[in-house]
């Protein structure tokens, strides 16, 4: 257990996950914390790093800062998933080791096991066969992320534990409309869908005032599920090669915009067949089972050391703890739920022409239940929360402006 003076380093505690174990060492006492926004610290400048340690001298590290994304990003972006997620990991976790920070917690995901993987995935099947090719480079960023923390371990007898979780979604979460994972974007696209439907321009203003939405140039005249996008206003505001609207743009450059995204008056669009399963989880619970790991978890409880090869040699791997809800739900069944959340009446349809993804992706959580957590709020819950927090910020931020 860590002293309530530890200081700790939440590297990410800006983000959904971060900001929510932040919250949650503070609930529990631990106020020494210490955090460092991209702009004060960019953890791919190893030199950088190695100053803030150098300076701060963290007893407690969480590495819950990634370049992350969804279906798109990942299949736009991949260079960049691998190699600043590499670099991110590289530093932090080297200068943890340096520094002789006493406890990390590295963050993963469950992307890391094989397209095929026997369901639900247990530790174990890590590397057994090929991985998903859309995302397959931030994949193998997060595998040598845990690869490292177990190694620096067998090696060096440090206490770096990996925690692989779920999909994940809740306070802080991001909506942009490419970048986002599945269900804050559901969110939005629904609730913008609902607005256009309803003729409530007041709120789609507010909305893309807040989050102002941009589409590649490249994509003016090309078609999408709702016939041909058009950009009627020569003024449109262009920047780094996007167009973009706001809050202040025409309502025809806003609906072309949003059309792009699948999003008009009479009906949402998104990517796929909506049959892939998948398991969600309530940001803030990831951050108290990952707090409840940080601080009764140690290395040696996360794997069997009497298990051995053929050769009589103790094998040490597949030590990170999966953690989850142990529960799948498609994705056209979370469509239909959000819709029936927000009170879209218009058509819910689906873009097969985009990949689907892997078709499951559910965790076993066996070894996470043994060590003392388990989860509490239920899908129906989590959308009701994240769909009222995204209202509430969007009114939040126009009584300010």
């Amino acid at each position: 257990m860590l002293d309530k003076n530890a200081r700790i380093y939440v590297a990410g505690h800006h983000g959904l996950v971060g900001s929510a174990i932040w919250n949650n060492l503070l609930q529990r006492g631990y106020t020494n914390l210490t955090g460092r926004s991209h702009s004060e610290l960019d953890l791919l400048d190893g030199a950088a790093v190695k100053e803030f340690f150098d300076r701060e001298q963290p007893d407690a590290v969480v590495l819950a800062a990634a370049h992350v994304g969804g279906i798109m990003a990942n299949l736009r972006y991949r260079a960049d998933f691998i190699w600043q997620n590499l670099q991110i990991q590289q530093n932090v976790i080297g200068e943890s080791f340096r520094h002789g920070v006493k406890k990390l917690l590295f963050l993963g995901s469950t992307c890391i096991y094989p397209r095929e993987a026997p369901q639900p995935m247990t530790e174990d099947c890590l590397l057994t066969s090929p991985l998903e090719y859309t995302n397959e480079p931030y994949a193998i960023a997060k595998i040598a992320g845990l690869k490292m923390c177990e190694s620096f371990n067998i090696q060096y007898g440090t206490d770096y534990i990996a925690v692989m979780p779920t999909n994940l979604y809740g306070p802080n979460d991001n909506f942009h409309l490419e970048n986002s994972h599945v269900l804050p974007a559901m969110i939005r696209k629904i609730y913008l869908a609902k607005c256009l439907n309803e003729g409530d321009w007041t709120a789609v203003r507010r909305d893309i005032g807040l989050r102002p939405v941009s589409v590649p140039a490249n994509a003016v005249g090309k078609s999408t599920s709702e016939g041909e996008t058009s950009f009627v206003s020569k003024g449109m505001k262009v920047q780094s090669g996007k167009f973009i609207v706001d809050g202040s743009s025409s309502e025809a450059d806003i609906l072309a915009v949003l059309a792009h995204y699948g999003i008009t008056p009479e009906a949402v669009t998104l990517w796929g067949t909506g049959k892939p399963m998948r398991e969600f989880l309530w940001s803030e619970e990831m951050a108290d089972a990952s707090v409840h790991i940080l601080l009764n978890v140690n290395f040696r409880d996360t794997y069997d050391p009497s298990v051995r090869n053929a050769d009589g040699i103790s094998e040490i791997r597949n030590c990170h703890i999966n953690v989850g809800t142990g529960k799948e739900i498609s994705i056209r069944e979370v469509a239909e739920k959000t819709m029936s959340e927000i009170g879209f009446r218009g058509e819910l349809r689906w873009d097969t022409s985009k990949p689907d993804g892997t078709l499951r992706k559910l965790t076993d959580v066996s070894k996470l239940h043994s060590l003392g957590w388990h989860h509490k709020i239920e899908i129906d819950e989590g959308i009701r929360r994240l769909y009222q927090w995204y209202l509430q910020g969007i009114c939040i931020n126009h009584r300010t402006v």
